[in-house]
């Protein structure tokens, strides 16, 4: 099969290598442009720009694609039996969505309906999940509303964060992506209609996603932090500077002790505990003071010795 590969993150490789190795021929790879990045602003190159430079696949990085008269007729020379489209990170125009015979197969990070949009690992960690998984899908206009091809289920488990999940999650799509395109070729996967009424999003993360809101639950705070990583993580404020929570855990309800009213501390056995909504406790393991290095909490109580009930986030 005659394939072209579009994808920029790091979630796309395992399906571009496993697809190589299996014999898939792939004469282009289309990824996003090198952008700078970092306080230096050095010029940065897609994980899928990486691999495919690896793989010795020629790669094209078109700014627009929508009305790009060039990179259409490149691709209509190619004929691609399908176009693989994995975290590409570019609403795909009609006239691409069907130029190829099995037109373009998406890989998606959840199961669909649930968690369309563009952070679907993140916000099924922190909304709870105990299960997640990938699903192959045709892209038609809609936000990742097409039909389903397959799909496969993964546990989440307890103390998986987004950054745990998703290899995982890429390489058992990696191995899906490869059944999709065998069964179509071979007639057998019948595509099915997603249900709307089922639906959930999980919209790209932006900076405010990680400010710690204590009227949540210890656990519900627990899991958005899992979920936030690694950006934009989970962070309040202590006298007036930001603190970051880079790791801690919702506590049995059923403590010896109590902390008063949310966003109060509370140390109890040489431990640090914040309380939460709903008369709940998270301790917090490790955090981290702007502009110091990450630390337990046992450094952060020995070196800011923090009042009893001095609040965050004020």
């Amino acid at each position: 099969m005659n394939l072209v590969f579009a994808g920029t993150p790091r979630f796309a490789v395992p399906t571009l290598e496993r697809l190589v190795d299996v014999g898939f021929r792939i004469p282009l790879v289309v990824t996003q442009p090198d952008k700078p990045s970092g306080r230096g602003m050095d010029i940065s190159i897609s994980p899928v720009k990486q691999s495919a430079q690896r793989l010795s696949i020629p790669i094209v990085q078109p700014d627009r694609i929508k009305n790009n008269e060039e990179f259409r007729q490149q691709l209509s020379a190619i004929a691609p039996d399908a176009i693989i489209v994995v975290g590409y990170g570019r609403i795909i125009p009609q006239w691409m969505i069907e130029l190829p015979r099995f037109r373009n197969i998406n890989l998606h990070g959840s199961l669909l309906p649930k968690y369309r949009g563009a952070a679907p690992i993140q916000w099924a960690i922190a909304r709870g999940e105990t299960i997640s998984g990938v699903t192959t899908m045709r892209i038609d206009a809609g936000l990742d509303t097409g039909d389903i091809l397959m799909q496969r289920e993964m546990p989440i488990a307890p103390d998986d964060t987004a950054e745990t999940l998703a290899p995982r999650l890429a390489s058992i799509g990696a191995d899906l992506m490869v059944e999709t395109l065998n069964g179509l070729a071979a007639g057998t996967i019948a595509a099915r209609k997603q249900d709307d009424s089922q639906a959930t999003l999980a919209p790209i993360l932006k900076k405010e996603d990680g400010v710690i809101d204590f009227n949540l639950t210890a656990g519900e705070i627990a899991n958005r932090l899992r979920g936030f990583q690694p950006w934009p993580g989970a962070f309040t404020t202590f006298r007036g500077k930001t603190l970051f929570i880079r790791s801690a855990r919702a506590i049995d309800t059923d403590a010896d002790f109590s902390a008063s009213s949310p966003r109060s501390l509370a140390i109890y056995m040489g431990n640090l505990f914040v309380s939460c909504g709903s008369s709940t406790l998270l301790e917090i393991l490790e955090l981290q003071v702007e502009g110091k290095k990450r630390m337990p909490a046992t450094a952060f109580i020995h070196g800011y010795q923090p009042k009893p009930d001095e609040r965050l986030g004020e």
